[in-house]
């Protein structure tokens, strides 16, 4: 059976191991140079099985008029009809019966994933910085405590191992944090949740493919249109030049929406600009991956170095404000811990990239009204959490339909 995948970011680029391991003839398309070169290449690296919290709850609601309003450092809008008409059916997601469903299937999701790389870990023949490094969610205050309990309780339900932790609790598990500035109310800890590079994992898996010979990568070479033929799809458009398959699936992360309308189909997908530093570690670098919620930042400890990540950007494919908000999110994680990280470094690594939000925070994955015509995107900020579940679905459904 002959798939096409398209993207190679790891949420593909997993998606083509696992095809290849049914048995299937693969080819990846992507238009960048690399594997990875996307949002996989430099995220905050957590693997955050346990914190998969629907964006869309009835809270944010009240929030809305203060984002438009620029009074969120961590969050820029810019307005525009596709952010409207999106945001309209995100809007729709914020009840509470929505919010814990939506919470309650990526969790899940995210709990196969963890299972799925663990086994997958053990077959790989090289290292993508992986370590187990557990994670604080950092509370600021009572109210956020609050309702990280009544949440932890929903999710234990279903397995969750997080527990809630008092200010000392927290200070023992990472004594870092008596250097951080913010206050700490308790603490959201999951000891099983991990960091590990997605890049690397990407690469690496590529490595191996191309070396059992059972994966085709073009790169450099961009899809530009979906070809229809007898009531299902039967080509792509790649560079001027239409491949033919059996099966084609979507992993293109942000940018799927483009290719998707050439046949009809809205994924409901914007793109959410995250930015990331990665820096040497300071005096007091934590081990633990620490969330500080108020400030919509991250920090990461990948091969001794420090990933620092945040914010949550709504202004399309604008990247002209990137420079400043990189200086920004230096600024503010100086600002939150200036014992983390050595700030002054020569080259901090400023990175963008563009997250793939649907308004559901949940992915599309699986088939679509197209026969021959498969999804695994739209995995917003859990690209790298969930690539393995959602890989191994959509795989597991292009092989049931042939």
């Amino acid at each position: 059976m002959r798939v096409i995948v398209l993207g190679a970011g790891v949420v593909g680029v997993t998606t083509a191991f696992y095809l290849s391991r049914l048995g299937c003839d693969v080819m990846v398309v992507d238009q960048a140079s690399e594997v990875g070169d996307g949002a996989s290449f430099a995220n905050a690296g957590q693997l955050s099985y346990t914190f998969t919290d629907a964006l869309a709850k009835p809270e944010f609601l009240a929030r809305i008029p203060g984002l438009i309003l620029g009074r969120d450092q961590g969050v820029d809008v810019k307005l525009s009809p596709g952010l409207i008409a999106w945001g309209s059916r995100f809007v729709a997601q914020c009840t509470h019966g929505q919010a814990k469903a939506n919470t309650i299937a990526m969790l899940k999701t995210a709990m196969r994933s963890a299972e799925l790389l663990t086994e997958l870990r053990e077959r790989l023949p090289f290292d993508f910085w992986h370590r187990e490094a557990g994670k604080l969610v950092i509370l600021s205050t009572e109210g956020e405590v609050e309702a990280a309990r009544a949440n932890l309780d929903v999710k234990r339900e279903h397995g969750c191992d997080a527990e809630l932790l008092t200010r000392d609790q927290a200070l023992a598990v990472e004594p870092a944090l008596e250097r951080m500035r913010g206050d700490i109310a308790g603490a959201v800890y999951s000891k099983s949740d991990e960091v590990a590079d997605s890049q690397l994992f990407t690469a690496g898996l590529r490595d191996m493919l191309e070396a059992d010979g059972s994966v085709e990568f073009r790169l450099s070479s961009r899809a530009q249109k979906l070809v229809k033929a007898d009531g299902r799809l039967r080509g792509v458009v790649v560079d001027g030049d239409t491949l033919e398959a059996d099966a084609f699936v979507v992993c293109m992360g942000a940018w799927s929406h483009e290719l998707l309308r050439t046949v009809g189909i809205n994924p409901n997908i914007f793109p959410v600009r995250g930015y990331s530093l990665t820096l040497p570690p300071g005096d007091a670098a934590p081990m633990v991956s620490v969330t500080a919620l108020r400030h919509r930042m991250v920090y990461s400890r990948l091969n001794g170095l420090v990933r620092i990540a945040g914010f949550a950007d709504f202004r399309g494919f604008d990247t002209s404000a990137d420079k400043k908000r990189s200086e920004l999110l230096l600024n503010l994680a100086r600002g939150y811990a200036p014992d983390a990280a050595e700030y002054d470094a020569d080259d901090p690594k400023p990175w963008g990239g563009f997250r793939p939000m649907t308004p559901s925070g949940q992915p599309h994955v699986g088939p679509t009204k197209i026969p021959g015509l498969f999804l695994n995107t739209g995995h917003g900020m859990l690209g790298w959490t969930l690539a393995c579940a959602t890989s191994h679905d959509a795989a597991q459904a292009v092989t049931s339909v042939h």
